[in-house]
């Protein structure tokens, strides 16, 4: 039997989270004659799925800020069901025998100067901890893009063959709605052309290069959303909110994102490191064409259906490079789907 860590169920719907609500829906419909798989649900799980052959096992532990959970009790409760585990939360527990876990990415090894305050600096050492534990124990290390299948074998040494690449996706997208409220709350939107952008606020998303760009041009407008969870200087939140050509958003639904990527001249992702960035998918799938970050995983996700920017040059001209996009973006969304994905997972978890 496969026993999943539901611990995603018990946290805010950021990109890791997503992942797994979104493959685990696809492999419930999936799952053949005697492919056993389990969801350990913590007692204060925010939000139920209902599945129907992924059985859900309803624990009486909570999960809580001390990371017991993941770097224990799962294994205790593992053992005790005669189950692997699946971890798809860049945690799992320590030892030997964690079962299969996601790496998503690898940030806190390769930046670990983004970390600066006392608690970042106890997430790098947790983050870096978990890459470690994973990367050489796991009976199969997943994670979702080449990129970081070649930062983890540089990094910890783990052969090829033990790391499987089990992408991101967008169609989560198709069944969200749009809610043009959004230009009701900022009416500036409706009156100008704007670029948007979105993600959370850290330190790698790089709003230091849409801070620059918008202090350089500023007759063209940008409206940000997202918020701040650590990495990320507030300085820079600050400065760009006293820029007369950039709305701050704050937190938007997904429906207000829809609407907003429906109706900018074009989604900027200046993100100088990213495992996959799901935001560009989300945006070509509404039509909209998507200027990212020359770097990381972007290239190898976004190829010709992309413009790229350096993200650590501000010496360009967005008007000029969206007029150079050719390709369309049916490649790409065709090729990233949580269906397929489920599907490589599955053939993971049960091959002979």
């Amino acid at each position: 039997m496969i026993l999943i860590n539901g611990n995603f169920l018990c946290r805010n719907l950021t990109g890791i989270e997503r992942f797994a609500w979104e493959i685990l829906a696809q492999l419930d419909g999936l799952l053949q004659n005697g492919e056993e798989i389990a969801l350990l649900v913590p007692k204060n799980a925010r939000k139920i799925p209902e599945y129907k052959n992924i059985r859900l096992i309803h624990d009486e532990k909570e999960l809580t800020s001390f990371p017991r959970w993941d770097l224990f009790y799962f294994r205790k409760r593992c053992r005790q069901l005669h189950a692997d585990g699946l971890n798809f939360s860049n945690t799992a527990p320590l030892g030997c025998k964690i079962g299969y876990a996601f790496i998503h990415d690898i940030y806190a090894k390769d930046f670990p100067e983004d970390f600066t305050t006392r608690r970042d600096k106890l997430i790098k050492l947790y983050c870096r901890l978990n890459y470690w534990n994973i990367a050489c124990h796991a009976k199969k290390v997943l994670t979702v893009s080449e990129f970081t299948k070649e930062r983890i074998k540089a990094r910890y040494h783990t052969k090829a063959d033990k790391i499987e690449v089990i992408p991101n996706g967008w169609d989560h997208f198709s069944k969200t709605g749009s809610d043009d409220r959004i230009f009701e709350r900022f009416p500036v939107l409706k009156q100008k052309p704007f670029y948007f952008t979105l993600g959370s606020l850290q330190k790698r998303k790089n709003l230091k290069w849409i801070l620059e760009y918008a202090r350089k041009h500023p007759d063209e407008n940008f409206a940000i959303s997202g918020k701040t969870i650590g990495g990320m200087h507030t300085g820079e939140i600050s400065d760009l909110s006293s820029l007369s050509n950039v709305t701050m958003l704050g937190y938007v639904t997904d429906e207000e994102v829809k609407s907003l990527m429906k109706a900018c001249s074009a989604f900027v992702f200046p993100s100088y490191y990213e495992g996959f960035g799901i935001p560009p998918l989300e945006a070509l799938s509404t039509g909209a064409k998507i200027i990212v970050a020359k770097a990381a995983s972007l290239p190898e996700i976004y190829k010709d259906a992309a413009v790229y920017i350096d993200p650590f040059d501000t010496d360009t001209e967005l008007a000029e490079l969206i007029k150079k996009r050719t390709a369309d973006a049916s490649a790409v969304l065709e090729t990233f789907t949580y269906k397929k994905s489920a599907e490589k997972l599955r053939s993971v978890l049960f091959s002979k």
